[in-house]
């Protein structure tokens, strides 16, 4: 996530972020991360419960994608101006939506699929319209040079914060440790997308 926000989309102090699944492992380190760089978090979810733990983390407001249209909130906060940075981890079902919510010149870092990888309609002419960046980002294909850089980063740039006081502190979130021969309960726990933060397995000793 650090690469993401800094390196690949250029977040700037004042930058208002639209960050999907705001309270999943990524979406709550993201909300802190982007604070902490002066940016304004603006989160999706799907509870009430969900957006208020990530008001607590530092979101500037929050957007129940299950009550309301993301897109048409994103932009009314804004003024019209729509966001300067999209995190997506749904693609697909979101395209439209994203393009619309996307400021002149915007960045929208797709990261992932879990609304589907097909596209159903004028993406190009929208987002050519918009002069808007569409930036991949994946990890597992990596090298390993490139996975030692993000570590080597992480430790320097972002480790110490974890232990300062103030508004620069980073918080880990937990939702739920499993011991590892408990590893169906918890994917079956993480498929109804209830958890708020990580879920981790234990190994055992």
């Amino acid at each position: 996530m650090v690469p993401v926000l800094s390196v690949i989309g250029n977040v700037q102090a004042g930058d208002s972020v639209l960050i999907h699944a705001g309270l999943s492992g990524v979406g709550t380190a993201a909300i802190q991360l982007a604070r902490m760089a002066g940016a304004i978090p603006l989160v999706t979810a799907g509870s009430q419960h969900k957006l208020q733990m990530a008001e607590k983390l530092g979101a500037v407001a929050g957007f129940n994608y299950k009550e309301e249209d993301f897109s048409e909130a994103a932009l009314k906060f804004t003024k019209g101006a729509g966001v300067n940075l999209i995190l997506d981890c749904i693609g697909g079902s979101y395209w439209e939506k994203n393009v619309n919510c996307l400021a002149l010149d915007g960045r929208w870092i797709l990261y992932g699929l879990m609304g589907g990888a097909d596209i159903s309609g004028p993406l190009f002419s929208k987002l050519l319209f918009k002069r808007g960046s569409l930036i991949t980002s994946l990890l597992r294909s990596r090298d390993q040079k490139y996975k030692q850089m993000l570590v080597k980063a992480f430790t320097e740039q972002i480790l110490p914060h974890f232990s300062m006081k103030g508004p620069q502190r980073l918080l880990p979130v937990l939702d739920r440790i499993y011991l590892m021969n408990k590893i169906q309960e918890a994917h079956e726990y993480m498929e109804t997308n209830r958890n708020v933060g990580k879920i981790v397995l234990e190994m055992p000793q």
